[in-house]
């Protein structure tokens, strides 16, 4: 027998039965949200620039703008982590581009070496090797070499990267003097004279290959010249019985001492 919904034979009140409610739909997201289709099918949105962030911005890493290099901070042993350009003088035979490699080299902090003779070298096809004969060829790819060192040497610096640079600069030749290294690169250059005494190289001299390598005349005339960095109140070091690693050290005390004193040129 049918019994009206909620009532049973003997009359008494029954629950009407139902099926459970069932859970409610999660919220949709908003059109465009990250990783989701946006409205009519579009791409999905990136999501937002974090804070401080440039707009449109790639990921590419801005250089900061090279300036001139300022004196660096006395450090408080030998060099330590003091950020600084240094320009190692010398004749050919005296070591400076090993020297200056291995002192880059053996530093706590990053520091770069350039040989100005490297940059010159860079030209391949029409270069004008001052062995050949000093001419105005050889001279304007020596500026261009040495300008290009001194745009190298202060983009490091401006990167928080020491540089060291190597160049056999005459003290009595002002066109290719002093005076350009200090215009490319700045007042905070520490130039230091690498000056052994002549027997010792002419026997590195000897030990060099391609076109390197001078003729003992010509050594010997470079190194008379070069002697008259004595009384210019530029650092001199005689490393003449010194190996590399003694000279290195050498140097970062000379410099250090450059730092808290800078010689006036």
């Amino acid at each position: 027998m049918q019994h009206p919904m909620g009532a049973s034979e003997d009359g008494r009140q029954v629950q009407d039965w139902a099926p459970p409610p069932a859970p409610p739909a999660p919220p949709a997201p908003p059109a465009g949200a990250p990783g989701l289709p946006g409205p009519h099918g579009a791409p999905p949105a990136r999501p937002p620039a974090p804070a401080g962030a440039l707009p449109d911005s790639t990921g590419h890493v801005a250089l900061p703008p090279g300036g001139p290099v300022p004196l660096p901070l006395a450090p408080e042993s030998g060099t330590g982590s003091a950020t600084l350009a240094v320009l190692l003088i010398g004749p050919a035979g005296a070591g400076k581009t090993t020297v200056a490699r291995y002192w880059a080299g053996s530093r706590r902090v990053p520091t770069a070496h350039i040989s100005l003779d490297d940059v010159r070298e860079w030209v391949r096809s029409g270069f004008a090797d001052p062995q050949a004969g000093w001419n105005e060829h050889s001279e304007a790819q020596y500026r261009l070499a040495r300008r290009t060192c001194g745009f190298a040497a202060r983009n490091f610096l401006a990167n928080g990267i020491s540089c060291v640079v190597d160049d056999a600069v005459f003290p009595d030749r002002p066109v290719i003097g002093l005076g350009g290294w200090k215009r490319h690169v700045g007042p905070g250059l520490l130039p230091v004279v690498l000056l052994p005494g002549l027997e010792a190289v002419l026997e590195r001299n000897a030990k060099r290959g391609g076109n390197r390598r001078l003729a003992d005349e010509e050594v010997a005339g470079i190194h008379g010249r070069m002697a008259g960095w004595y009384g210019s109140g530029l650092p001199i070091i005689d490393n003449s019985t010194y190996d590399v690693p003694t000279t290195a050290r050498v140097l970062d005390d000379v410099l250090a001492q450059s730092i808290a004193s800078p010689p006036a040129w």
